[in-house]
Protein backbone atom coordinates (compact mmCIF):
# COMPACT_ATOMS: atom_id res chain seq x y z
CA UNK A 1 0.00 0.00 0.00
CA UNK A 2 2.80 2.10 0.81
CA UNK A 3 4.29 2.28 -2.51
CA UNK A 4 1.31 3.98 -4.40
CA UNK A 5 0.75 6.30 -1.45
CA UNK A 6 4.44 7.90 -1.40
CA UNK A 7 4.41 8.47 -5.18
CA UNK A 8 1.10 10.22 -5.28
CA UNK A 9 2.31 12.35 -2.30
CA UNK A 10 5.71 12.77 -3.70
CA UNK A 11 3.95 13.50 -7.41
CA UNK A 12 1.96 16.23 -6.42
CA UNK A 13 4.70 17.78 -4.64
CA UNK A 14 6.87 17.59 -7.20
CA UNK A 15 4.09 19.38 -9.30
CA UNK A 16 3.56 21.83 -7.07
CA UNK A 17 7.18 22.65 -7.32
CA UNK A 18 7.39 22.81 -11.08
CA UNK A 19 4.14 25.24 -11.37
CA UNK A 20 5.48 27.19 -8.27
CA UNK A 21 8.45 27.62 -10.68
CA UNK A 22 7.10 28.12 -13.68
CA UNK A 23 5.34 31.32 -12.20
CA UNK A 24 8.56 32.49 -10.81
CA UNK A 25 10.38 32.70 -14.25
CA UNK A 26 7.07 33.75 -15.82
CA UNK A 27 7.06 31.09 -18.10
CA UNK A 28 2.87 31.09 -17.53
CA UNK A 29 2.97 34.85 -18.87
CA UNK A 30 5.06 34.15 -22.36
CA UNK A 31 2.85 30.84 -23.09
CA UNK A 32 -0.91 32.79 -21.82
CA UNK A 33 0.61 34.59 -25.56
CA UNK A 34 1.59 31.36 -27.48
CA UNK A 35 -2.08 30.26 -27.80
CA UNK A 36 -3.65 26.48 -26.89
CA UNK A 37 -1.21 24.25 -28.60
CA UNK A 38 2.21 25.85 -27.11
CA UNK A 39 0.49 25.61 -23.26
CA UNK A 40 -0.54 22.03 -24.14
CA UNK A 41 2.49 21.24 -24.77
CA UNK A 42 4.18 23.06 -22.14
CA UNK A 43 1.79 21.20 -19.92
CA UNK A 44 2.71 17.97 -21.83
CA UNK A 45 6.21 18.76 -20.52
CA UNK A 46 5.63 19.71 -17.29
CA UNK A 47 3.22 16.82 -16.60
CA UNK A 48 5.52 14.19 -17.83
CA UNK A 49 8.58 15.43 -16.27
CA UNK A 50 7.30 15.88 -12.70
CA UNK A 51 6.05 12.20 -12.80
CA UNK A 52 9.45 11.06 -14.10
CA UNK A 53 10.93 13.24 -11.21
CA UNK A 54 9.19 10.83 -8.92
CA UNK A 55 9.90 8.14 -10.26
CA UNK A 56 13.62 9.18 -10.48
CA UNK A 57 13.56 9.87 -6.68
CA UNK A 58 10.97 7.33 -5.42
CA UNK A 59 13.87 4.73 -3.46
CA UNK A 60 15.79 7.93 -2.20
CA UNK A 61 12.04 9.07 -1.02
CA UNK A 62 10.83 6.10 -0.10
CA UNK A 63 13.56 5.58 2.61
CA UNK A 64 13.83 8.73 3.61
CA UNK A 65 9.91 8.58 4.16
CA UNK A 66 9.75 5.81 5.96
CA UNK A 67 13.05 5.07 7.61
CA UNK A 68 13.88 1.87 5.57
CA UNK A 69 17.30 0.36 6.44
CA UNK A 70 18.63 -1.19 3.18
CA UNK A 71 20.63 -4.61 4.23
CA UNK A 72 23.56 -4.43 2.38
CA UNK A 73 25.11 -6.92 4.77
CA UNK A 74 22.98 -9.23 6.37
CA UNK A 75 23.53 -9.72 10.52
CA UNK A 76 21.13 -12.24 11.53
CA UNK A 77 19.85 -15.30 10.06
CA UNK A 78 16.76 -13.71 9.53
CA UNK A 79 18.30 -10.76 7.56
CA UNK A 80 19.78 -13.70 5.33
CA UNK A 81 16.68 -15.14 5.11
CA UNK A 82 15.04 -12.58 3.39
CA UNK A 83 17.20 -11.16 0.88
CA UNK A 84 17.61 -14.63 -0.42
CA UNK A 85 13.93 -14.81 -0.87
CA UNK A 86 14.08 -11.99 -2.56
CA UNK A 87 16.52 -13.47 -4.66
CA UNK A 88 15.37 -16.37 -5.64
CA UNK A 89 12.10 -14.41 -6.57
CA UNK A 90 13.80 -12.15 -8.76
CA UNK A 91 16.09 -14.86 -10.53
CA UNK A 92 12.98 -16.51 -10.97
CA UNK A 93 11.12 -13.17 -12.22
CA UNK A 94 13.97 -12.32 -14.26
CA UNK A 95 14.61 -9.40 -12.92
CA UNK A 96 18.15 -7.77 -11.68
CA UNK A 97 18.37 -8.12 -7.93
CA UNK A 98 16.39 -5.37 -6.13
CA UNK A 99 17.43 -3.59 -2.57
CA UNK A 100 16.47 -4.91 0.46
CA UNK A 101 15.41 -3.24 3.21
CA UNK A 102 13.54 -3.37 6.82
CA UNK A 103 11.46 -0.29 8.14
CA UNK A 104 10.16 0.38 10.82
CA UNK A 105 6.50 -0.08 11.65
CA UNK A 106 4.02 -1.94 14.04
CA UNK A 107 1.94 -2.51 10.89
CA UNK A 108 1.83 -5.36 9.03
CA UNK A 109 2.92 -3.96 5.52
CA UNK A 110 6.02 -3.79 2.57
CA UNK A 111 6.35 -2.00 -0.83
CA UNK A 112 8.32 -2.35 -3.63
CA UNK A 113 9.16 1.21 -5.72
CA UNK A 114 12.19 2.08 -8.03
CA UNK A 115 13.09 3.23 -11.65
CA UNK A 116 12.87 0.14 -13.35
CA UNK A 117 12.99 -3.89 -13.32
CA UNK A 118 16.66 -4.00 -12.91
CA UNK A 119 16.77 -0.89 -10.28
CA UNK A 120 14.23 -1.53 -7.18
CA UNK A 121 13.54 -1.67 -3.92
CA UNK A 122 11.36 -4.42 -1.89
CA UNK A 123 10.98 -3.15 1.64
CA UNK A 124 8.93 -5.05 4.65
CA UNK A 125 7.92 -4.11 7.73
CA UNK A 126 9.09 -5.01 11.35
CA UNK A 127 5.27 -5.25 12.35
CA UNK A 128 4.83 -7.84 9.67
CA UNK A 129 8.22 -10.03 10.58
CA UNK A 130 6.97 -10.25 13.59
CA UNK A 131 3.36 -11.23 13.11
CA UNK A 132 3.53 -13.21 10.58
CA UNK A 133 4.64 -17.24 9.37
CA UNK A 134 7.56 -17.63 6.92
CA UNK A 135 5.67 -18.79 4.24
CA UNK A 136 3.43 -15.55 4.52
CA UNK A 137 5.85 -13.52 4.33
CA UNK A 138 7.74 -15.27 1.30
CA UNK A 139 4.30 -14.62 -0.31
CA UNK A 140 4.02 -10.75 0.44
CA UNK A 141 7.68 -10.60 -0.58
CA UNK A 142 6.78 -12.18 -4.05
CA UNK A 143 3.69 -10.22 -4.03
CA UNK A 144 6.34 -7.03 -4.13
CA UNK A 145 8.82 -8.86 -6.96
CA UNK A 146 5.96 -9.16 -9.17
CA UNK A 147 5.26 -5.51 -8.60
CA UNK A 148 8.79 -4.78 -9.98
CA UNK A 149 8.93 -7.51 -12.80
CA UNK A 150 5.02 -6.46 -14.18
CA UNK A 151 6.67 -2.78 -14.66
CA UNK A 152 3.88 -0.97 -12.58
CA UNK A 153 6.25 1.74 -11.29
CA UNK A 154 6.75 2.85 -14.84
CA UNK A 155 3.14 2.25 -15.79
CA UNK A 156 1.97 4.37 -13.30
CA UNK A 157 4.73 7.24 -14.13
CA UNK A 158 2.82 7.07 -17.75
CA UNK A 159 -0.88 6.90 -16.32
CA UNK A 160 0.40 10.43 -14.09
CA UNK A 161 2.03 11.92 -16.58
CA UNK A 162 -0.81 12.27 -18.76
CA UNK A 163 -3.49 13.20 -15.53
CA UNK A 164 -0.53 15.62 -14.86
CA UNK A 165 -1.21 17.11 -18.25
CA UNK A 166 -4.42 17.72 -17.86
CA UNK A 167 -3.97 19.20 -14.40
CA UNK A 168 -1.88 21.86 -15.59
CA UNK A 169 -3.45 22.43 -18.51
CA UNK A 170 -7.50 22.57 -17.00
CA UNK A 171 -5.81 25.08 -14.11
CA UNK A 172 -4.30 27.50 -16.54
CA UNK A 173 -7.67 27.63 -18.67
CA UNK A 174 -9.43 27.73 -15.23
CA UNK A 175 -7.07 30.45 -13.77
CA UNK A 176 -7.60 32.81 -17.38
CA UNK A 177 -11.25 32.32 -17.43
CA UNK A 178 -11.50 33.76 -13.45
CA UNK A 179 -8.93 36.28 -14.17
CA UNK A 180 -11.16 38.10 -16.77
CA UNK A 181 -14.46 37.05 -15.59
CA UNK A 182 -13.84 37.80 -11.88
CA UNK A 183 -11.24 40.33 -11.80
CA UNK A 184 -12.31 41.98 -14.96
CA UNK A 185 -8.22 41.43 -16.34
CA UNK A 186 -7.93 42.08 -19.88
CA UNK A 187 -4.91 40.08 -20.24
CA UNK A 188 -6.18 36.95 -17.78
CA UNK A 189 -2.95 37.05 -16.64
CA UNK A 190 -3.40 39.21 -13.41
CA UNK A 191 -3.30 38.29 -9.56
CA UNK A 192 -6.65 36.19 -9.69
CA UNK A 193 -5.11 34.24 -12.74
CA UNK A 194 -2.26 32.99 -9.99
CA UNK A 195 -4.38 32.28 -7.44
CA UNK A 196 -6.96 30.40 -9.07
CA UNK A 197 -3.83 28.59 -10.84
CA UNK A 198 -3.08 27.17 -7.96
CA UNK A 199 -6.30 26.59 -6.10
CA UNK A 200 -7.56 24.34 -8.85
CA UNK A 201 -4.25 22.60 -9.38
CA UNK A 202 -4.70 21.57 -5.48
CA UNK A 203 -8.10 20.42 -6.08
CA UNK A 204 -7.40 19.21 -9.53
CA UNK A 205 -4.37 16.93 -8.15
CA UNK A 206 -6.46 15.67 -5.20
CA UNK A 207 -9.27 14.22 -7.86
CA UNK A 208 -6.77 12.94 -10.02
CA UNK A 209 -5.22 10.63 -7.82
CA UNK A 210 -8.49 9.07 -7.72
CA UNK A 211 -7.70 7.99 -11.61
CA UNK A 212 -4.39 6.90 -10.58
CA UNK A 213 -5.42 5.27 -7.59
CA UNK A 214 -8.14 3.17 -9.72
CA UNK A 215 -5.12 2.09 -12.16
CA UNK A 216 -3.25 1.12 -8.95
CA UNK A 217 -6.10 -1.37 -7.77
CA UNK A 218 -6.30 -3.23 -11.08
CA UNK A 219 -2.70 -3.26 -10.60
CA UNK A 220 -3.08 -5.29 -7.54
CA UNK A 221 -4.98 -8.12 -8.83
CA UNK A 222 -1.87 -9.31 -11.70
CA UNK A 223 0.71 -8.74 -8.61
CA UNK A 224 -1.03 -11.17 -6.59
CA UNK A 225 -0.94 -13.81 -9.42
CA UNK A 226 2.31 -13.10 -9.97
CA UNK A 227 3.13 -13.66 -6.16
CA UNK A 228 0.99 -16.78 -6.45
CA UNK A 229 3.12 -17.48 -9.24
CA UNK A 230 6.54 -16.89 -7.98
CA UNK A 231 5.76 -18.20 -4.19
CA UNK A 232 2.05 -20.60 -4.31
CA UNK A 233 -1.03 -19.69 -4.93
CA UNK A 234 -1.60 -21.35 -1.34
CA UNK A 235 0.99 -19.14 0.50
CA UNK A 236 -0.03 -16.08 -1.19
CA UNK A 237 -3.90 -17.06 -0.01
CA UNK A 238 -2.32 -17.23 3.48
CA UNK A 239 -1.04 -14.27 3.08
CA UNK A 240 -3.83 -12.07 2.27
CA UNK A 241 -5.76 -14.02 5.22
CA UNK A 242 -3.16 -13.02 7.68
CA UNK A 243 -3.23 -8.89 6.30
CA UNK A 244 -6.94 -9.61 6.08
CA UNK A 245 -6.78 -10.31 9.79
CA UNK A 246 -4.62 -8.12 10.85
CA UNK A 247 -6.07 -4.90 9.10
CA UNK A 248 -9.58 -5.31 8.63
CA UNK A 249 -12.30 -5.53 11.47
CA UNK A 250 -14.63 -7.98 11.81
CA UNK A 251 -18.12 -7.56 9.61
CA UNK A 252 -21.07 -5.99 11.74
CA UNK A 253 -24.43 -7.69 11.34
CA UNK A 254 -26.31 -6.51 7.84
CA UNK A 255 -28.80 -4.51 9.76
CA UNK A 256 -26.66 -2.80 11.57
CA UNK A 257 -23.89 -1.81 8.89
CA UNK A 258 -24.62 1.44 8.60
CA UNK A 259 -24.68 2.51 12.19
CA UNK A 260 -20.56 0.95 12.22
CA UNK A 261 -17.72 3.21 10.79
CA UNK A 262 -17.09 1.47 7.94
CA UNK A 263 -20.75 1.19 6.25
CA UNK A 264 -22.42 3.62 3.76
CA UNK A 265 -21.06 6.48 2.15
CA UNK A 266 -17.85 6.72 3.73
CA UNK A 267 -17.28 3.12 2.80
CA UNK A 268 -17.34 4.20 -0.98
CA UNK A 269 -15.15 7.27 -0.30
CA UNK A 270 -12.32 5.43 1.74
CA UNK A 271 -12.48 2.89 -1.69
CA UNK A 272 -12.45 5.42 -3.89
CA UNK A 273 -9.11 6.56 -2.55
CA UNK A 274 -7.71 3.42 -1.40
CA UNK A 275 -4.20 2.42 -3.80
CA UNK A 276 -5.78 -1.32 -2.65
CA UNK A 277 -8.86 -3.49 -3.54
CA UNK A 278 -10.54 -5.07 -0.54
CA UNK A 279 -8.53 -8.21 0.62
CA UNK A 280 -12.07 -9.69 0.49
CA UNK A 281 -12.01 -8.93 -3.34
CA UNK A 282 -8.46 -9.74 -3.68
CA UNK A 283 -9.13 -13.32 -2.18
CA UNK A 284 -11.86 -14.14 -4.30
CA UNK A 285 -10.21 -13.22 -7.73
CA UNK A 286 -6.98 -15.00 -6.41
CA UNK A 287 -9.06 -18.62 -5.36
CA UNK A 288 -10.99 -18.33 -8.71
CA UNK A 289 -7.61 -18.02 -10.51
CA UNK A 290 -8.40 -15.14 -12.76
Amino acid sequence: MKRIVLFVMTNLAVMLVLSVTARLLGLDRMLGQGGMGGLLVFCAFMGFGGAFISLAISKWSAKRMTGARVIDSPSSSREFWLVETVRKQAEKAGIGMPEVAIFDSPDSNAFATGMSRNNALVAVSTGLLNQMRDDEIEAVLAHEVAHVANGDMVTMTLIQGVVNTFVFFLARIIGQMVDRVVFRSESGQGIGYYISVFAAEMVLGVLASIIVLWFSRQREFRADAGGASLASRGKMISALQALQRAHEPPQLPTQMAALGISGGVGEGLKKLFSSHPPLAERLEVLRAGV
